[in-house]
């Protein structure tokens, strides 16, 4: 929400008259915003952003060269004003189902090409604007109040679309997409009206800008492949701990066996799965993933007595999953001898027996996945995080040389007893 925050308050502003700031005042702030988002989008590989500053860039160049600083359009200012309302909310769609691929020569090069033919066209539409705009319309076109209505379902279409996308994918730079382009939108409005120098082009590209800041907190303090914290805001949150207080240390039962077995995919399957188990631990607890299948949870002000039962529910809860492995890792197959020296009788039995052994994999029974956890809380002397962790951690070895599949604490006056299971 960074980015609806950012263009609230500038509304306000504008409504209230605070942002009367002179035309070459706006475009500096604009050409900042722009170039500033362009190097920091370029250092942390962020193409997406690239190329919607570029686009930015060159809509409100296209507007001021055909409008200038008139408070009115002429028919040149009102075919790039139109052109404009329909390619940018196109190219914010096309560049926000793009993978973020760098910037290689192969990724960038049809977006550039893509964009300056898109730039080309607006030229000539600009030059030869009197073929597009009858002639008893060329003293009377001014004070221009509402965009054409096919520009507007354009427009509406791209925001639908670009929320749509965000509620999918949950990341920054999807969300910052949309509110960029309805402050874009408030530039066109203000553009339209003969005001060419408004704050909305320069707020379009701040918003862009802070979702790099945004998406590169998230990769630092967050895991890509559980979405838990990562162990950096693990650490950091060690530091806001205030007596009393619990952690707890959770470790995947036979971990490498599933990798061993059927392969990193599913091995990254029983994270998730795992992962998610963890985020819906009660009892005000916080889970992590600090690395491997190694997984902390935060009990802030409460005593390892009043955390035993909610890690013992979740152990449970985890125990009671099941999920279907969606496949061996194909790099353990074996190939075979050469396919291009096989006939076609023989190519097609071999692709028989594949979509039957396929089909063997996808009904296997389910699999299931057990945790082992040790739990400590500060006491005293013990106060310190570090000593805290490393009592957490005996107690989980304690677990595991105890069977697996339970719960130790760091002190021997309660232990929950568990029956101990494998993988099923």
């Amino acid at each position: 929400m960074p980015g609806g925050i950012l263009l609230l308050c500038v509304v306000v502003f504008d409504l209230f008259g605070w942002l009367n700031l002179p035309p070459p005042a706006v475009n500096f702030l604009f050409y900042c915003g722009v170039f500033g988002g362009i190097v920091l989008a370029w250092r942390f590989h962020s193409s997406r952003v690239f190329f919607c500053l570029a686009v930015l860039f060159l809509a409100e160049e296209a507007i001021f060269v055909f409008a200038g600083n008139q408070h009115f359009l002429g028919p040149a200012g009102l075919v790039a004003l139109r052109a404009v309302a329909v390619l940018v909310p196109a190219d914010f769609v096309l560049i926000s189902l793009m993978q973020e691929r760098g910037f290689t020569l192969a990724s960038t090069s049809p977006v550039a090409i893509f964009l300056f033919v898109e730039a080309v066209v607006v030229i000539v539409l600009g030059e030869n604007a009197e073929l597009f705009v009858p002639a008893s319309q060329t003293r009377h076109v001014v004070a221009l109040t509402s965009l054409p209505e096919y520009s507007l379902f354009v427009m509406g279409g791209a925001a639908l679309l670009l929320i749509a996308r965000f509620l999918f994918t949950r990341k920054p730079v999807d969300g910052a997409l949309f509110w960029s382009l309805v402050a874009f939108v408030q530039f066109l409005r203000g553009a339209a009206s003969g005001h060419i120098g408004t704050p909305y082009s320069a707020t379009a590209a701040g918003i862009l800008v802070i979702s790099i800041i945004e998406n590169s907190y998230l990769l630092a303090y967050h895991d890509e492949l559980t979405a838990l914290p990562s162990r950096r805001a693990f650490n950091h949150a060690l530091l806001r701990l205030q007596d009393p207080y619990s952690i707890a240390v959770v470790d995947i039962d036979h971990f490498k066996k599933f990798n061993d077995t059927y392969g990193h995919d599913t091995g990254d399957q029983v994270l998730r799965l795992v992962a998610s188990k963890l985020a819906q631990v009660t009892g005000g607890g916080k889970a992590h993933r600090c690395g491997g299948e190694e997984f902390t949870i935060l009990f802030p002000n409460k005593t390892t007595d009043e955390v035993v039962d909610h890690l013992e529910r979740l152990r449970l809860l985890i125990e009671s999953s099941e999920f279907r492995a969606r496949g061996g890792d194909r790099r353990r197959v074996p190939r075979g001898p050469d396919r291009r020296n096989e006939g076609p009788a023989r190519r097609r039995r071999r692709k028989a027996d594949a979509i039957r052994e396929l089909s063997k994999k996808t009904s296997a029974r389910p699999l299931s996945v057990t945790v082992s956890i040790g739990v400590a809380g500060s006491a005293g002397d013990e106060s310190d995080p570090d000593i805290v962790v490393q009592s957490a951690d005996k107690a989980l070895y304690r677990a595991k040389e105890n069977g697996r599949n339970r719960l130790e604490t760091a002190s021997p006056r309660r232990r929950p007893k568990s029956k101990a299971a494998g993988i099923a």
